[in-house]
């Protein structure tokens, strides 16, 4: 029957597993531009499924932010948030910090330019930190998450954390309050960190 009918293109998203936290993902979707504008998929369950990555979002959220602005780093411990994340307007550095217990990249970092040109995605899972730059004059961030959030639950580490050295573009962020007073890592206790779930 019709039902059974499957329609969509395996080759419409790229799945790209980051070299230095191979459950980092960059997905490259297949971009149809003409004169109009363009049109491309952000997420397809299917394909998600075709790669082993997750299919559970339950929240959708959008953060608009001027240039130097730094939201991060971010994380939820006992709802653990993955992400799936992309810039819909403007250009973003985009950064996961693997922070599970018992992961053979923990302390690793991955950072990647998401813009409204090249648009790539970045999916980052449960258990990692996350944040982000605006390179852009204004920038508007779409992601995807498989939990709620959940303000109680909420931790976070200072952007600038020597334990990893992240590399960002911008020397001397806009920051709110909250984030500007998170903890270095070192001082974080043990049990308020993720542990990976295989």
């Amino acid at each position: 029957g019709i039902s059974n009918i499957v329609t969509w293109r395996k080759d419409a998203m790229n799945f790209n597993p980051t070299d230095t936290i191979p459950a980092v993902v960059v997905i490259e979707p297949d971009v149809y531009e003409d004169d109009r504008g363009y049109f491309f998929e952000t997420f397809q369950r299917e394909r998600f499924l075709q790669h082993d990555l997750t299919t559970a979002f339950v929240q959708d959220n959008v953060s608009f932010s001027k240039r130097n602005v730094l939201r991060g780093l971010h994380y939820q411990l006992r709802r653990a948030q993955g992400k799936l994340v992309y810039a819909v307007y403007g250009e973003i550095y985009d950064v996961a910090v693997d922070i599970r217990r018992g992961s053979s990249t923990f302390g690793k970092w991955f950072g990647t330019t998401l813009s409204s040109d090249n648009h790539r995605m970045l999916y980052v899972p449960p258990g990692f930190a996350h944040g982000f730059c605006v390179v852009s004059d204004e920038a508007a961030v779409v992601y995807k998450c498989t939990d709620y959030y959940t303000p109680i639950d909420e931790f976070g580490i200072i952007w600038n954390d020597k334990t990893f050295g992240i590399d960002w573009p911008v020397k001397k962020p806009v920051l709110s309050a909250k984030d500007g007073d998170f903890p270095k890592f070192k001082d974080i206790p043990e049990e308020q960190l993720p542990v990976i779930k295989l």
